[in-house]
């Protein structure tokens, strides 16, 4: 099983990468973009089979290392 994880600034947090790549985007001529916000996106190979223990699994991964809860938000899907 495969957990596809995406890790975001929450709202309110500063994003410093995001305002570079935003002025970066208007330096290169691009108009309209209002605001970026970057973030991290991480696959994880599972050899767990059930979906109940391999999401308890990914919930304990993003906890305890991938993802600063206080300042980030995360999401995942599962794919067999």
């Amino acid at each position: 099983m495969k957990a596809r994880i995406k890790i975001t600034l929450k709202n309110g947090v500063l994003d410093p990468q995001g305002k570079a790549i935003q002025h970066a985007l208007a330096s290169l001529g691009f108009t309209g973009v209002d605001d970026v916000r970057q973030g991290k996106y991480i696959e994880v190979d599972l050899a767990e089979v059930d979906e109940g223990r391999a999401r308890e699994q990914v919930e304990r991964i993003c906890k305890d290392l991938l993802a600063n809860t206080v300042i980030e938000n995360y999401a995942y899907e599962l794919v067999r």
